[in-house]
């Protein structure tokens, strides 16, 4: 009896720290399994570009030199240390190291999230609560860099829900992460915002005569989690940029990724929204004020922009987590100290190792070279051959094939930094390729000098252009058709682009 006793300590401790690392490491592999589906949005391949373009210069971009519409004007780059990752990755004709990357990604953000939820549910558990919770944000897991992000994200504002479950400050410990964030990806802004709300509920809930202690801590922890924003090569810049795009007006209704929720098909993100209704009047859970803003807040955000859903489905559950433990009676068993937890500790780093290696072997044997392929209908590698042999220099296309010519050494008409067109432009463009409005278009082919178009051959301009006089088809397949002026003259190589 005292045999198994004994024996059960460090099996329970290692139970305890290595199923988030098993469930990780699954969810890793599944999309490893599936991976072609992040290689769908032509963003990852200019992406990529710009991180190239980082290690070969070793300096930072400042003005824009992927486009003939916008060259020279101001445009940073506020994911600059994805997009590097990215590039280093990379090889051309072989997209496993980019699927690999982003499957990593997706794979520790699934273990980060069990980990926190680790306090008031069992892993196993939490477990089958972020299987539907990934399955919900698949439509915004791409290859880019908002996913290396994404683990940070969780990491970050779970450790701010954390000190607020203990009614104290967050870490210093935080700082790092939101640095790492804002060199990432823009959508730190959101984690700034997070602070306060946060702050506020851990305000709310500690003893009154506590209150102003703990609202100058976590007062003085926003100032430095601001500062620590700035940590990036363009500064303060960084944040200013990351917020630029929430200036885009009405075009954000355009752009798939910023489209609010269409719930004309019920969804997991449509039935999340009405079990939390239905948990909320059958459960007789009760909900302090301060979460209530932050559950809202989160709705809000994902009904407004679609890839916002993510943020809704991982963050969620974390703001929930402490009431509904507390509503439920739910108690976990508290960790090893002391002695029992180093034996724990032993056999959790061997198994680990065991798995993260067990990983390593599948991956190797089965993301070979030829096992990904990017989307083709965004890569339309003839038509630019085309182009190239005509030396077309101004090339009017849709804004997917622009990030296509970019990697072409081409320069774009228009791509998907839509920061950088702005607003006008943007939805000038959408007017002319949607056939909106036969005058927009052929302003913008005057306006711009454009040579040659390069569309899909499913959007409207492609049909229009067949009728415009002075221009004739060149050039069609099943992804793209190509026209060009009649009375164009072929440029000398020498023409500067």
């Amino acid at each position: 009896m005292s045999i198994s006793v004994i024996s059960s300590v460090p099996v329970r401790g290692v139970a305890r720290w290595l199923l988030p690392v098993c469930i990780g490491v699954g969810v890793y592999l599944f999309f490893l399994g599936v991976g072609d589906i992040m290689l769908r949005d032509s963003d990852t391949l200019w992406q990529i570009k710009i991180g190239q373009w980082i290690l070969e210069h070793r300096a930072m971009p400042y003005t824009d030199i992927y486009s003939f519409t916008r060259a020279g004007e101001a445009w940073i780059s506020s994911s600059w240390l994805s997009q590097v990752l990215f590039a280093l990755v990379y090889e051309p004709s072989n997209w496993s190291g980019v699927v690999i990357l982003t499957s990593l990604a997706i794979g520790a953000t699934a273990a980060i999230f069990v980990h926190l939820l680790e306090p008031y549910l069992e892993p196993a558990r939490a477990f089958v609560l972020v299987t539907p919770l990934l399955f919900m944000s698949m439509g915004h897991f791409l290859a880019r860099p908002h996913m290396l992000a994404l683990p940070v994200m969780v990491a970050f504002v779970g450790g701010l829900l954390a000190a607020a479950d203990r009614r104290s400050a967050p870490s210093w410990l935080l700082l790092p992460l939101m640095a790492l964030w804002a060199n990432l990806h823009g959508g730190f802004v959101m984690g700034l915002a997070l602070i306060g709300a946060i702050g506020l509920d851990a305000i709310a809930s500690c003893d009154r005569k506590d209150r102003f202690a703990l609202a100058t801590r976590w007062a003085v922890f926003g100032l430095a989690a601001l500062a620590a924003s700035c940590c990036t090569p363009y500064g303060w810049n960084t944040l200013l940029a990351s917020t630029k795009i929430l200036s885009l007006g009405k075009l954000l209704s355009l752009i798939w990724e910023w489209m609010p929720a269409d719930f004309s098909s019920l969804d997991l993100f449509g039935a999340s929204l009405l079990g939390l209704i239905a948990i909320g009047y059958c459960s007789g859970v009760v909900l302090s004020w301060t979460r209530i803003f932050l559950l809202l807040g989160l709705i809000w955000a994902a009904l407004n922009h679609v890839r916002n859903i993510e943020a809704f489905a991982l963050l969620t559950p974390l703001v929930l987590a402490k009431p509904f433990a507390e509503h439920f009676g739910v108690t976990r068993a508290p960790a090893l100290k002391g002695n029992e937890a180093r034996p724990s500790f032993a056999l959790t780093a061997i198994a680990a190792l065991a798995i993260v290696a067990a990983g390593w072997s599948i991956t190797r044997s089965y993301a070979t070279p030829s096992r990904y392929a990017f989307i083709g209908n965004q890569s339309p590698a003839a038509a630019v051959d085309v182009l190239e042999k005509r030396r077309a220099q101004r090339i009017f296309s849709t804004a997917p094939i622009g990030g296509y010519l970019i990697t072409r050494n081409i320069k774009s008409f228009i791509d998907g930094r839509a920061e950088l067109y702005g607003e006008r432009f943007v939805l000038d463009y959408f007017d002319a390729v949607e056939g909106k409005n036969v005058d927009t278009l052929l302003r913008l082919l005057e306006t711009y000098r454009i040579d040659a178009t390069l569309l899909n051959t499913t959007v409207p301009a492609a049909r229009i252009m067949d009728h415009l006089p002075g221009w004739k088809r060149l050039y069609a397949d099943d992804i793209a058709v190509v026209h060009v002026r009649d009375d164009a003259p072929v440029q000398s190589p020498s023409a500067s682009r």
